[in-house]
């Protein structure tokens, strides 16, 4: 479908790989782009969430047991550093709760937690209950670019991605995420492109929906010849 090529030749896809992360790489990889989630989960832009995240990543703190060996002091220093300074004592607080669950009941490995979980729902269920700050929209960064690469990731379509599709016409309106999800999927399965996954287009649909698509009036939209808001 011509939309779905442009959607992904005019937008960027997944946000693991534009911080360099290939996610399907290895753990390790994941546990630098849970890291990122739990930043981009926060109320603040994506721009300071990822300027947080090389912070850290430039000092190989993304591991459970390098965050937890940096204390409370040393971590509120590094969110500062990154522009996180509004939520920089919140934030410091739960990444050692988040990272002291998975070492108590995962060894410190978010591939025994995927290995751990009975299915989908019950992932992301494990996911939240890392700690009080890891809420659905959270969880929902962190899996749905893992879509395709862990069995078990299959989160609901994003809102944002749902209304980027509604408004492109790719997707009808009234649709349960859960149908949503299923009709873009299908759409997807039918003409996919090359060297891209259905998780690129669903953080394409998202970096639209919230740059564009619920703002009113926005900036001009990359894809507003194709938009059915007219």
């Amino acid at each position: 479908m011509e939309v779905i090529f442009q959607v992904l030749a005019r937008m960027p896809g997944r946000f693991a790989a534009e911080l360099g992360i290939d996610v399907k790489a290895g753990p390790e990889a994941r546990e630098k782009w849970f890291l990122a989630a739990v930043l981009y989960g926060a109320r603040i832009s994506g721009k300071l969430a990822a300027r947080t995240y090389q912070v850290f990543a430039a000092r190989g703190l993304y591991t459970p047991a390098a965050i937890l060996e940096q204390g409370w002091d040393n971590l509120v220093a590094l969110l500062d550093e990154g522009g996180y300074a509004r939520y920089d004592f919140k934030t410091a607080s739960k990444l050692l709760k988040i990272m002291g669950t998975l070492q108590e009941q995962y060894q410190g490995s978010l591939e025994r937690l995927h290995a751990a979980a009975a299915d989908g729902p019950d992932l992301e269920q494990r996911l939240i209950n890392l700690a009080p700050g890891i809420g659905p929209a959270t969880a929902n960064i962190f899996l749905r670019e893992l879509r395709g690469v862990w069995a078990k990731a299959e989160p609901s379509l994003s809102p944002l991605a749902q209304l980027a599709g509604e408004h492109l016409k790719l997707l009808p309106p009234g649709l349960s995420p859960e149908e949503a999800l299923a009709a873009l999927e299908a759409q997807w399965q039918q003409e996919p492109v090359p060297s891209q996954d259905f998780a690129d287009l669903e953080a394409a649909l998202v970096r639209l929906g919230r740059d564009f698509c619920r703002k009113a009036p926005g900036p001009p939209c990359p894809l507003g010849s194709y938009c059915g808001r007219v």
